[in-house]
């Protein structure tokens, strides 16, 4: 096995959809991200761009679509962090002036992070936020300074 050492630097969340093109327009318009379609393509999905984040949206084949919330009680579908804890309270007015359906205002949670969730349009609830405080977020964790 090799010593090289690599580093991972993206996750993308693929998002399942049961109309790829109003997901995309959704996250496009409300949103502020961009996206480069392959709607022609044996599977029909996009990927969706804001800053350094991405997500893949592909076309159901069967089924209905259900957040984690729905179908499990809890968690959010996906998780985006800002570059700033004041970034969360910027991206939580620009979402709310575009008529983005917030689930939960920014607020201080008791793990150590500040964070609203809003939910897409196709009922997914994604978290957006930022530790604020490292000593409560990492106080029972491996990770050494």
């Amino acid at each position: 096995m090799s010593e090289k050492k690599v580093k991972l630097i993206n996750l993308c969340p693929v998002f399942v959809s049961e109309d790829v093109k109003k997901t995309v327009k959704f996250y496009t318009e409300k949103l502020g991200f961009k996206s480069a379609t392959h709607y022609d393509k044996i599977e029909n999905f996009a990927t969706i761009y804001r800053d350094e984040i991405e997500f893949v949206i592909v076309q159901a084949k069967f089924g209905k679509i259900e957040s984690n919330t729905q179908r499990y009680g809890t968690g959010y579908d996906a998780y985006i962090d800002t570059d700033t804890v004041d970034g969360v309270d910027i991206i939580y007015e620009e979402y709310l002036s575009k008529g983005v359906k917030i689930i939960s205002k920014p607020r201080k949670m008791d793990y150590g992070s500040y964070e609203f969730v809003f939910e897409d349009i196709d009922g997914r609830f994604i978290g957006v936020g930022l530790i604020y405080n490292k000593n409560i977020y990492f106080k029972n964790s491996d990770f050494k300074d």
